[in-house]
C-alpha cells in the first residue's frame, strides 16, 4: 500500500499533483510571514501576573515543565501515526468492528456529540486537510477492548478487506491491529489522566486570578473532567503547487479550555493585533488556549483566541493531539456581556450554525442583541 492511499480520496489529488479543488480554500497569508513568541507559563510555580497577562491579552500561552512523561507522548505519537497509517478504508471501519466509542473523522472537525463529522451548510468551503481520531475519555475503559470472540472475528475479515498479499497473514496481522488497538486506547488512557489533571489544576488558577470565589461544585459546573475529549490529528503532505490550502479553518474552540500537544512540523497559527503569525513548535512544552467558555465564564475579561493550522512546509505532515474540557451541560453561564445560557444551548446553536451557514458564529450568537438562530 503506498502511503497515499492512506489518506481520504478527496486529499490524494492534492498530496499527489496539487489540485486544490478538494481542499479548503484559500486564506490570506500571514501578514509579516513569521513567528510570534507566546507567553510561557511554568507549570511547576504558576506565576498569577504573568498568567493573568497571558489569558488577557492572548488566549494562548504555552506551558513547560507540565508533568506529563516524555516516552509516553512519545509512544502516543508512534502509534497513533501507525493506526492512521492504515488503508483509508480501514480506517473508517476500525473502531466500529469492536464497539469502540472512538471513532474516525476527515474533512472537517466539526463533530458531533457522539464523534461524527457534521453536514455542512451550501456555504461552507470545501473539506479541510486533515483527518483524525475522536475519543471521548469517559467512555474509554480499555480492559474491556475487543473482548469477545464475535468482536476478533470481524476484525480478522475487517483486515481481510485491507489489501493483503498472503490470505495467511490475515489473522496474524488482525490480531496484531487487535493488540495496537488495545496499546493505543490504554495509552491515550493515562495521557488524558495527565492532561486532566493539568487542565484543572489551570482553570483553578485562572479562577483565581479572576477573583471568582467558586464552590467545588461550582468549579465542576464550569469545568467538567467527565466532558473531556482527545483528538488526535494528521496532516497529510501537499504537492508544492497546492498554495497554502488550510489544515484547518479559522476558528475559536468551544471549549473552556484546549491542550495541544504537536509535533516538529508545526502550522499552528493566531490571531494577534488584527494579524496572522505562526506559533513555532518547541520540543516537550505544551500549547494551553482558552476558549469560548472560557471568556464567557471572564466575562470577556478573557479571551478565546481565533487560530487555524496552516503548514509552512508543504511537503511534510503534521500530527498533533488536542484535549478539550467543557462545562456540565446544563450549567448556566451569566455575563454581562450575552445572554445566560447553558453549554448544551451553546453546542446545539453551533451545530445549527455550521449545518446550515457552513461555520461557526460562536459566543456572538448570545449578545444582547443578535437573536438566536435555532
Amino acid at each position: 500500500m503506498s502511503i497515499t492511499e492512506s489518506y481520504p480520496p478527496a486529499f490524494r489529488r492534492v498530496i499527489n499533483d496539487g489540485a486544490r479543488s478538494a481542499t479548503a480554500e484559500i486564506e490570506p497569508v500571514c501578514v509579516h510571514d513569521k513567528d510570534i513568541d507566546i507567553p510561557v507559563i511554568d507549570f511547576e510555580c504558576l506565576d498569577k501576573e504573568i498568567l493573568t497577562e497571558a489569558c488577557r491579552d492572548w488566549g494562548i500561552f504555552r506551558l513547560k515543565n507540565h508533568g506529563v512523561p516524555l516516552p509516553l507522548m512519545s509512544q502516543l505519537q508512534e502509534i497513533s501515526e501507525s493506526l492512521l497509517s492504515l488503508p483509508f478504508e480501514n480506517k473508517q471501519k476500525l473502531f466500529a468492528a469492536v464497539n469502540s466509542p472512538m471513532s474516525y473523522f476527515w474533512g472537517t472537525p466539526a463533530l458531533n456529540r457522539s464523534g461524527d463529522a457534521l453536514k455542512r451548510g451550501a456555504q461552507a468551503s470545501n473539506a479541510s486537510m486533515v483527518e483524525g481520531f475522536n475519543v471521548p475519555l469517559s467512555k474509554l475503559p480499555a480492559s474491556t477492548f475487543c473482548d469477545d470472540d464475535a468482536q476478533r472475528s470481524e476484525l480478522e475479515l475487517f483486515s481481510m478487506s485491507g489489501a493483503v498479499d498472503k490470505q495467511c497473514d490475515i489473522v496474524s496481522r488482525a490480531w496484531g491491529l487487535i493488540d495496537e488497538m488495545f496499546t493505543f486506547s490504554v495509552l491515550i488512557e493515562e495521557y488524558g489522566r495527565h492532561i486532566t489533571r493539568i487542565a484543572v489544576s489551570l482553570f483553578e488558577a485562572i479562577a483565581q486570578t479572576l477573583n471568582l470565589e467558586l464552590s467545588s461544585h461550582q468549579k465542576s459546573d464550569y469545568l467538567l473532567e467527565s466532558t473531556g475529549l482527545i483528538r488526535v490529528y494528521r496532516y497529510p503532505p501537499s504537492d508544492k503547487t497546492a498554495g497554502e490550502a488550510l489544515g484547518m479553518e479559522v476558528h475559536t474552540d468551544s471549549s473552556v479550555i484546549s491542550i495541544l500537544k504537536e509535533d516538529e512540523t508545526g502550522g499552528l497559527e493566531i490571531m494577534k493585533d488584527e494579524e496572522w503569525f505562526r506559533v513555532k513548535p518547541v520540543a516537550d512544552t505544551l500549547i494551553v488556549n482558552l476558549g469560548d467558555m472560557m471568556q464567557a465564564i471572564s466575562d470577556n475579561e478573557y479571551k478565546s483566541v481565533e487560530h487555524r493550522v496552516k503548514k509552512k512546509d508543504m511537503t511534510t505532515k503534521r500530527h498533533s493531539v488536542c484535549y478539550f474540557v467543557f462545562p456540565q451541560r446544563d450549567c448556566v453561564i451569566k455575563s454581562s456581556n450575552y445572554k445566560p445560557f447553558t453549554y448544551s444551548e451553546f453546542e446545539a446553536q453551533v451545530q445549527a450554525d455550521v449545518q446550515s451557514l457552513g461555520t461557526k458564529i460562536g459566543l456572538l450568537r448570545f449578545t444582547p442583541e443578535s437573536p438566536l438562530f435555532l
